[in-house]
Parts: structure tokens; sequence; C-alpha cells
């Protein structure tokens, strides 16, 4: 069943539409609001897929409405309903998040296919939060420890905001899993977190993977290509090992922190980006400063807000939850029953050094799985742990 709210100050008006719809459909139901106040709290108070608003309103307008509405619940879809003088204010409306408007008398075929394109919308942007949903939890951060309860703090006080963040910690803490979820509590979730791994690119390639280029920059580049940057536009880009990234590179970074303008290797023409920055690295970068490896201004432009990802064995508590986590998802993934494991092995497990932190010990985990008996022993640690 689709909820649909019509809010108009004619009555005519209201129960014309009001009878259309449920003629067309049993399975819309639909409710009334003769003013915007009234449509403002039934908003609040009840849930509808649909709202059908008049602009010319007393006490509250249209505009006035939407604008309210999309602050208290943004993803229901607006059908503005606009008389011959209207048509500028209907237009502005869009601006403000609108589906569509129509014009007063409705064209009852008009009225119909965008209602019908409305709910449609409306029921791909509910499916796309819940597989959103689900994939982020691929992203969840398992622990109870001090530090992590402060990492989901600092996460939770961030995210909504554009602040530049620069996450540190060693090798297989876990900092990817701070940016996705610093992505995905953003008002930029809906568009993509694009990621890229400064160290893994070479330094001649980097500036063309973050920037793009033009036909004939260089002997390779055979057509006009995007970079990362353009898209990540209105997104996030994650800009992970940003401590291995080239000088030069730097340089253009910098600029696009500045002036939020990148230019495609080989091009003369700006391109304006929105792009939020998240950068990560294991190494030291006040100490990369020093020996002329990392700009000092490009740091400063990056850090405004420091996260630093604890090494596993700072965070002890965490890993017999680590280990249920890590057992479930194997087993989910292979399609199997989940092995249980004894405490003394959990005990034994949590005194080692874990110098390949998380992703060290997610890789112990599943060797004693696929090694060990039907429940995981001390001794299978003992005999399969080993560093």
């Amino acid at each position: 069943m689709s909820r649909i709210l019509i809010i108009e100050d004619e009555a005519a008006i209201r129960r014309v539409l009001s009878k259309i719809l449920s003629e067309e459909s049993d399975s819309y139901v639909v409710d009334e609001a003769e003013n915007g106040e009234e449509g403002i709290e039934k908003i609040k108070s009840e849930e509808y897929d649909l709202i059908i608003c008049d602009i010319k309103m007393p006490r509250k307008d249209g505009e006035e409405v939407i604008q309210e509405a999309k602050k208290i619940k943004p993803e229901i879809p607006f059908i503005m309903i606009s008389g011959h003088g209207d048509l500028e204010t209907a237009v502005n409306t869009m601006r403000l998040g609108a589906f569509d408007y129509i014009s007063k008398p409705p064209d009852l075929n008009r009225l119909l296919t965008t209602v019908r394109n409305a709910l449609d919308k409306k029921s791909l942007v509910v499916e796309n939060k819940r597989l959103k949903k689900k994939v982020g939890k691929n992203y969840q951060m398992i622990g109870e420890s001090e530090p992590i309860q402060h990492i989901k703090q600092m996460i939770d006080k961030v995210a909504e905001t554009d602040a530049r963040v620069l996450i540190t910690g060693p090798n297989g803490t876990g900092k990817e899993l701070v940016a996705h979820n610093l992505h995905e509590k953003s008002n930029r979730s809906a568009y993509p977190l694009i990621e890229v791994n400064c160290a893994a690119i070479p330094s001649e390639l980097i500036e063309s993977e973050l920037f793009g280029h033009v036909r004939g920059a260089f002997t390779s580049a055979v057509k006009d290509r995007a970079g990362k940057f353009e898209a990540a536009d209105k997104g996030t880009i994650f800009l992970d090992e940003i401590g291995d990234m080239s000088l030069s590179a730097q340089a253009k970074v910098l600029r696009a922190l500045q002036e939020n303008i990148i230019t495609r290797v080989g091009a003369d023409k700006d391109i304006k980006i929105d792009v939020r920055v998240i950068a990560a690295t294991n190494k030291d970068l006040r100490k990369e400063i020093e020996e002329g490896r990392f700009r000092e201004d490009l740091y400063h432009r990056l850090a405004v807000i420091l996260i630093n990802v604890p090494s596993l064995n700072d965070r002890r508590s965490d890993i017999p939850m680590l280990i249920e986590h890590f057992i479930q998802k194997i087993a989910t993934e292979n399609g199997n029953t989940p092995k249980r494991i004894s405490a003394d092995a959990l005990e034994l497990l949590q005194e080692y050094n874990w110098t390949g932190n998380i992703r060290e010990l997610r890789n112990v985990v599943e060797r004693l799985i696929i090694l060990g008996g039907q429940e995981i022993t001390k001794s299978d640690v003992q005999m399969f742990a080993s560093k």
C-alpha cells in the first residue's frame, strides 16, 4: 500500500485529486490536509510515500512546506501543483527537491504517470538504503575497548561535516573501516566513495590516476580519461597510504583542496569539483616533513581531524569478539556451520604479539578453521597459529 498526502487549501481540488487516485488503484491510501501547517503536522506524525502539495496556500505556502518536510523526512518525493502564475515558484521548488510539478487544472494522465514515477523512485531510494545498510555490515567496527569506543564517538561527531580527516595507525588495523564509516554516516553517502591506494600506483602515473588526462598527454594516452577526483564528485575520495605520494602529486592535491579545482594532465581547462577528502597513512608524516618527503602545507590541509587507529596489541580485550566475528563471517562465506573455539584457545590468542594486527588475526582464524578440529582448541592454536 502507498500512502499519499494531498496538501491543498481548495476543498474541491482535494476531493477531485483524492477521487482520481483512489479510483486509479486499490493500493493508494489517500490522506488530506487543508493547509501547509496541517500538512507539516501530518508529515511529522505519519508515514507517507508521496506528498502532492499546492504552492499558493495560507499560513504556509508550498515552498515552506517542502523545505520543512525535507528536513524531517528527506526521502519523501513531492509533486507540486501550480497555477499559471506560479510557474517560476514551481521551478524553484524543483531546486528545493520536488520530484515534479503539475499545472492547474491537472491533466489526468500526466498526474497518474507522475504519481507512479514518484512512487517508483521512493521504492528505489528505500531499496538502495536497505542494500547500503546490508553492505555497510561489511564495514562494521568490531570491539568495545576504550580506544574503539573513542573512534566510534569521533566518527559520529565528524561524519556529517565536510571536515577533512587524516587517519593514522599501523598496517592492518582497519583504517579503511574508519573511512567507510565516515562516508556512510555523512551527507554524501548517496554519492560514491572512491578509494585510491597511493602506494600501489607508480609515481609517474599517480597524477593521471587522480586528476585524469587528455588524449596525447603522454604515449599511452589514446583518449580522454577522467580521474578519481572527478569520479568522486559530490562524494568522498579516500587517499590511502598518502605518505607514499610523490611531491609533484602532493602539490596538485594541495591545489585541489585549496581551490576545489583540478586540471587533467595535458589540459589547460580547470574542472570544478565538490569532494570530501579522507586520507590515511601508516607513516609518521611529521618525520616525513622534516626529511623533505611530505609537504607541511598539505599536512595541515588534510589533518583538520586526526583519528589514530590503535594496534591490536593495544586493544587485546577486543580479540575474542573479533575472533567470533571472523568465525561467523568465514563460515557464511563458505556455506559452513561456524566452528566453536575453546576458552583456553581464546586466552592463548589474546596473548600473541599481533604485529600484523587485525589482518593477521583474520588469516590465523581462517587457518585454524581449515586445519583445526570441529572445535578449535588450545593445541590447534599452538600447532597452527605459530608465526
